[in-house]
């Protein structure tokens, strides 16, 4: 396993700029997931880290080694692809163990270890088979055995369970987090499932337009977004974004929603509230609220805010409530129990401890 070190790394393909000036330390053995949207950057930043692609300015170290002009095969890199990248015509076997032929290990040697990587994969069964008779399933296991069998510094996955089975993808995100934790190798894992990098991941750098906009555990990322960006793209339900006025009064500092009879919420003792009141508060601001973090709690004479019930999603374990007030719209989660009707007018509360606030001239969370 080794440490990476990325510093300062710009990637140009002519004028268009896919990385920009990106920073980051993944450290031994840790497993880090790299999310963000199509086109941020997080296949061309694993490209570069594989060798595939050099950097336009800045410098990739292994271990304090710079690596910037060693070929893939020089860096001990394993790297699994999106579209399982075997040998259809060879069995599983023959597949997992073609780098270690091609290291010229003993045979009995190499028929050892691929009957280990296989029993830690659950394929031992399959090893005989022609690669070209198993399921998609089945392929990708092949293709990650054969990339795990060479014992690489580095492991480098590329959306490797976009084409399996939705079942199938659940299952494989515990397997690889727990083949992980085993093996303790340094594992860096592309997606744009903010479900993969949340479950799985130790860290996760969140990219957008090539530029680096967090780097954290996922707690960190889910309950302290760094910017409105993070805010919206982590959370399988979108945190719920209103507009907030500022108002003051003697030492105390609320937010207000410019809807009808919304109550301020004073925020003085918050982490938001200070940052607000330490920026002067002439805004404008946005309220970000995540939807399991609003409780409704009565008609609509109660709460902070009030709203008209305008959909329910019945979810099994849990409900999402859609509410309107006035020209915004808003998500409330709740217990499977709680089922308002299609134009119940209702109050809702939010957790003053949870509440973020966003300068809306630069989009960063103020704290």
């Amino acid at each position: 396993m080794a440490r990476i070190e990325i510093e300062r790394v710009t990637r140009r393909f002519g004028k268009v700029m896919a990385v920009l000036d990106l920073d980051l330390e993944i450290e031994h053995g840790t497993f880090t997931a790299l999310l963000g949207p199509s086109g941020c950057g997080k296949t061309t930043t694993m490209n570069m880290l594989s060798g595939l692609l050099a950097p336009t300015t800045g410098e990739i170290r292994f271990d304090g080694r710079r690596v910037n002009e060693d070929e893939p095969g020089r860096r001990n890199v394993g790297f699994v692809f999106q579209n399982y990248a075997i040998f259809t015509h060879m069995s599983a076997f023959d597949n997992i163990a073609l780098g270690l032929r091609i290291k010229k290990l003993p045979k009995l040697e190499v028929a050892a270890e691929v009957r280990r990587v296989a029993r830690m994969l659950g394929i031992e069964e399959l090893l005989d088979q022609r690669a070209a008779g198993l399921s998609v399933n089945d392929m990708q296991k092949v293709a990650i055995g054969r990339s795990m069998i060479t014992n690489p510094d580095v492991f480098l996955l590329d959306e490797p369970f976009s084409n399996l089975d939705a079942a199938f993808r659940a299952y494989m995100r515990a397997e690889l987090k727990r083949l992980q934790r085993e093996l303790g190798q340094t594992m860096v894992y592309v997606t744009h499932d903010q479900v993969e990098a949340m479950s799985m991941a130790e860290r996760i750098a969140i990219l957008n337009e090539g530029r680096l906009q967090q780097y954290g555990s996922p707690d960190e990322v889910y309950n302290r977004p760094a910017n409105r960006f993070v805010a919206q793209f982590v959370g399988s339900t979108m945190m719920n974004f209103l507009p907030v006025e500022v108002e003051r009064s003697g030492n105390e500092l609320a937010l207000r929603m410019p809807v009808a009879d919304a109550a301020p919420m004073v925020l003085a003792e918050s982490g938001a509230g200070r940052a607000v009141g330490g920026n002067g508060g002439g805004g404008p601001y946005t309220l970000g609220i995540r939807p399991e973090h609003i409780r409704i709690v009565g008609d609509e004479a109660s709460g902070d805010v009030r709203g008209t019930v305008t959909l329910l999603e019945p979810l099994g374990s849990r409900n999402i409530v859609h509410l309107r007030t006035g020209e915004y719209g808003f998500r409330v989660v709740v217990p499977p129990t709680t089922r308002p009707r299609i134009g119940d007018a209702v109050g809702v509360e939010l957790d003053r401890a949870l509440v973020h606030v966003f300068d809306d001239s630069t989009g960063l969370a103020l704290r």
